[in-house]
């Protein structure tokens, strides 16, 4: 059930700061702004930057991950999520526990994040805070995976989701929620973009 994923970025790259301006108003009034690494990192950046300004709550998932990440990445980043692979190409610690996972985490603190989640896979997924330097295992549910391919989209889309629209719940049960949604995900060929209008979905997720 392990992915191989190739990228071709395509007219991804043709997104610039002329069509940033041109969402500005959308950027500013949003509850939450979700960038990546699949388009331009400095566009994204910038988006980053226009959402901050405005006290909108960021979420980076730096992905493909960068050796070289520009540091403004990690103190834009209200929560800053990135899976095994990305955590050792930023930090060059491989995770293959939880321990390995804190590390990670912390050394991210260091950089300037305020919130790090690792996603593990099937493991769910490790967070720490600033505010609550004693990391916490969120572990996920367990079940037969046939393809992980946007698994961790799936997750993070999820972790939007519930920042927006159920803001009053905790970091834990976000997380818990997101990882039932990744969970779902994996279970079929293919990114699952239809899973959310599934009426199969456990009914606690909403």
């Amino acid at each position: 059930g392990q992915n191989v994923i190739v990228i071709v970025p395509g007219a991804n790259l043709l997104l610039n700061f002329e069509d940033l301006k041109r969402a500005s108003d959308v950027i500013c009034k949003a509850k939450v702004v979700v960038c990546q690494l699949e388009i331009t990192p400095s566009v994204s950046l910038e988006a980053l930057k226009m959402a901050c300004a405005s006290g909108v709550k960021t979420l980076f998932n730096p992905a493909p991950a960068l050796a070289d990440l520009d540091p403004q990445f990690y103190t834009c980043s209200d929560i800053f999520c990135c899976n095994e692979t990305e955590a050792e190409i930023l930090t060059g610690i491989p995770v293959g526990n939880l321990e390995d996972a804190e590390k990670v985490g912390r050394m991210l603190l260091e950089r300037g994040c305020k919130l790090v989640i690792v996603t593990l896979g099937a493991e769910g997924c490790m967070m720490i805070s600033g505010d609550k330097p004693i990391p916490k295992h969120v572990p996920a549910g367990k079940v037969r995976a046939v393809d992980t391919t946007g698994a961790g989209d799936s997750f993070v889309g999820a972790l939007a989701f519930y920042l927006a629209y159920y803001p009053k719940l905790s970091m834990e049960e976000m997380i818990r929620k997101s990882n039932c949604v990744a969970s779902v995900s994996v279970q079929a060929p293919g990114t699952q973009s239809s899973y959310p209008y599934r009426k199969d979905l456990p009914q606690d997720l909403f």
